[in-house]
């Protein structure tokens, strides 16, 4: 009985923000392809720099060199939960609404560049590697700062609504309550996210890493 309870109210949710939901997962499309596109406009030189470093730091994966995963975990930890705290913040102060779509946009930058970038400098190995170093937390992370942004974006409209067009809906304290408590269980998700990330990832990438090391060195004789 609560399963099906809680399946109507997700159901009613995705419903009334549909339109919100559809805005920001397209937006964060965008953002992913224009930053593949920018992989092809940095000049050889950047590329050549930027592919040094990346080269080091999967010599350093290869070696077992990085970080602890215990700091590799309170690093994403960090990370992440700033970004959804600054999300969250700036649902409630309404002026902060444009730049939660430009913090998404630059999410999904990031990612397209990062994935464009590899595939572009290493071809089907750059796509194996972004495959076990960028998916796994990513398949978390992504579609929680999707929600996060959707929540905070119909939040601000609420508050707009509320306060300046003087239309009257449901009580403040009641929807800030929710709003705040959805921000834990996102805090929560994001947790997983930083685990997947400092014990799962490192491992598929090493892994991935001395294959391709040994499809390489094979070559030769083949």
């Amino acid at each position: 009985m609560k399963k099906k309870k809680y399946q109507n109210i997700l159901a009613t949710h995705i419903r009334e923000h549909s339109s919100i939901y559809l805005f920001i997962i397209v937006l964060f499309l965008m953002g992913v392809i224009f930053g593949a596109i920018v992989v092809n406009s940095l000049s050889l030189s950047q590329k050549e720099d930027l592919y040094y470093y990346l080269t080091q730091f999967f010599g350093q994966v290869s070696n077992g060199q990085v970080a602890e995963s215990k700091d590799l975990f309170f690093q994403s930890f960090s990370h992440n939960s700033k970004y959804i705290g600054f999300i969250w913040l700036l649902g409630i102060s309404i002026i902060g609404l444009p730049i939660i779509l430009i913090l998404l946009f630059i999410k999904g930058m990031v990612v397209g560049f990062t994935v464009g970038f590899l595939v572009n400098q290493m071809g089907w190995h750059g796509f194996l590697l972004s495959f076990v170093s960028v998916l796994p937390q990513n398949l978390i992370v992504i579609p929680i700062f999707i929600i996060s942004a959707t929540l905070s974006v119909a939040f601000s409209f609420k508050m707009i609504r509320q306060q300046f067009m003087k239309k009257k809906g449901e009580p403040m304290l009641p929807l800030f309550a929710r709003y705040t408590f959805l921000l834990m269980i996102a805090f929560v998700i994001i947790g997983i996210a930083a685990a997947v990330e400092a014990y799962i990832s490192p491992i598929l990438m090493k892994a991935v890493i001395n294959m391709v090391q040994s499809i390489i060195i094979m070559l030769p004789f083949i």
